[in-house]
Parts: C-alpha cells; structure tokens; sequence
C-alpha cells in the first residue's frame, strides 16, 4: 500500500474537522462567515465520506465487470459502488460513460471525491478512480492487482491522464 501516514491524518483530520464545524460555526460566525464556514464543511464532508469510504476497499481484488467488495471490483465498479453506498447515486457502468457525468474541471481544481480518467488501453476514458488529495488517487488497477491508492505524480499516470471530473451530490 502507497498511503502515507501523514496523508491519512489529513483525511481523518478532515472528517473530525466536519464534526467539530457546526458547533463552532453556531457559537462564533457572523452570517457571511457563516456561508463560507459551511462551503468549507460540504466540502471536508464531501472528502471524508467518499475518500474513508473507499479507502476502506483497500485490497479488494480486481474483477473484470466486478461490481461488489464480495466478488471483487474494476475500476468502475468500484466508482460505482462508492457512490450508490455513501450517495446513493447510479453511475453509467463503464468509465468512458462515466466520463460524460458531471462537470469537467482542471486538475488544478481537483477536490477529494473527484474523479480522475486515464487511458490504458489505448483509447480515452479507459480507466477511471476517485481522487483523494495530495495528488493521491484510489483505483482497481487490473487482473492480479487490489484496490490501491497510487499517486498521479508517477510517470505511468501522469503520460495517460485523460482528464476528470465533479459528480455533484444532488445532480
């Protein structure tokens, strides 16, 4: 496993931080700071649900078509689920359906819970994970490999990188 200790304080940092807001925010903002204090909680929630939720999928094997922890996952199968569990949102069952979801954004505004697309098979949009922070991204790879973080910054990743995009939670 590729995750750092000091990456996964900041991600459980972050979800004590969603717990501690409100409580804060009720006893000490005026109403614009308000605003911002909650935009800053939708996003440590947004963070914290899909990136510990998925983190906790860390050595599941790959499957091709795989869709379930149980019998194993692919890439999308494994944004799939993510999203049914902590959202309850449907996703298209292929990455490249997936990569017509949402709103594209530059990686320079990627968020946790964002989605991260590659090409591995010699067309776009072949593989897809859910980007963590810190330019860090959890995935299932391939035949013989487990769900695992790795990092966008490795040349493999860096040569395919396709583009990504925001699923918001109400759309």
């Amino acid at each position: 496993m590729t995750i750092s200790l000091r990456f996964f304080r900041r991600l459980l940092c972050a979800g004590m931080l969603c717990l501690a807001l409100p409580s804060f925010a009720a006893d000490q903002a005026a109403p614009e700071q308000t605003t911002a204090l909650m935009k800053l909680q939708d996003l440590t929630s947004r963070a914290s649900e899909l990136a510990l939720h998925a983190m906790g999928l860390i050595g599941i094997r790959y499957k091709y078509g795989g869709n379930a922890p149980e019998n194993g996952l692919d890439c999308s199968g494994l944004v799939r689920y993510l999203f049914k569990e902590v959202w309850g949102k449907e996703l298209p069952r292929t990455s490249e359906e997936i990569s017509r979801v949402g709103e594209k954004i530059d990686t320079k505004e990627l968020q946790p819970g964002d989605l991260v697309f590659y090409n591995t098979l010699r067309r776009g949009f072949s593989h897809v994970g859910v980007y963590l922070g810190d330019n860090k991204f959890i995935h299932a790879p391939s035949g013989g490999g487990q769900v695992r973080i790795e990092s966008m910054d490795l040349s493999y990743w860096k040569n395919r990188f396709n583009g990504a995009r925001r699923i918001n939670q109400a759309e």
